[in-house]
């Protein structure tokens, strides 16, 4: 009887050394599967603030455009009514515009010796939607109307997750003619 074996113990992997190696493939792919759905989150957020950097500029400059003068029937921009109707729409097109932000409008007369501002004049709020009816507050409303208003846009918003998010900016703009 001639057996022709090879001393060496046979090689071979056994179920428990499979179980390990399936374990760790799994635990690197989840890992980076979790990975690549937090990057689409923060791209997510990255476009909603730029979307809404966007909009409350597309809002100052219509505003920034419209007639202004101290004297209310020749004036938009200290015109109520003519606010409201302006404010039924978002400030732009985007979906973002559309669909997310709650867009808060404020004039504020403001003195130009002080460099201080009075109370608030007109306060526009712009609920999330297409079209809407803003609410507005004439509470404090500073007649006669000033020469010089401070004008302020806010854009709030609920980003994935729960967490808020806000844009805003304010210029001032002088009573006169546009050239």
């Amino acid at each position: 009887m001639n057996h022709n074996r090879s001393k060496r113990p046979q090689s071979g992997t056994t179920l428990v050394e499979t179980a390990v190696a399936a374990t760790l493939i799994a635990v690197f792919f989840a890992t980076i599967f979790e990975l690549n759905a937090v990057c689409l989150r923060y791209i997510d957020a990255s476009k909603e603030s730029m979307a809404a950097l966007q909009g409350v500029q597309d809002r100052v400059e219509a505003l920034r455009n419209l007639a202004f003068a101290p004297d209310p029937t020749g004036s938009d921009l200290a015109n109520a009514t003519y606010l409201k109707s302006l404010m039924v729409t978002p400030g732009n097109g985007s979906d973002f515009a559309k669909t997310k932000p709650t867009e808060v409008v404020t004039i504020k007369a403001y003195n130009t010796a002080a460099k201080s501002v009075s109370g608030i004049g007109i306060q526009i709020s712009r609920p999330a939607g297409t079209n809407v009816t803003p609410s507005i507050d004439l509470n404090s409303l500073v007649l006669p109307i000033p020469n010089v208003v401070l004008v302020n846009v806010k854009y709030t918003w609920k980003m994935l997750g729960g967490r808020s998010g806000s844009e805003q900016t304010e210029t001032i703009i002088s009573s006169g003619t546009k050239k």
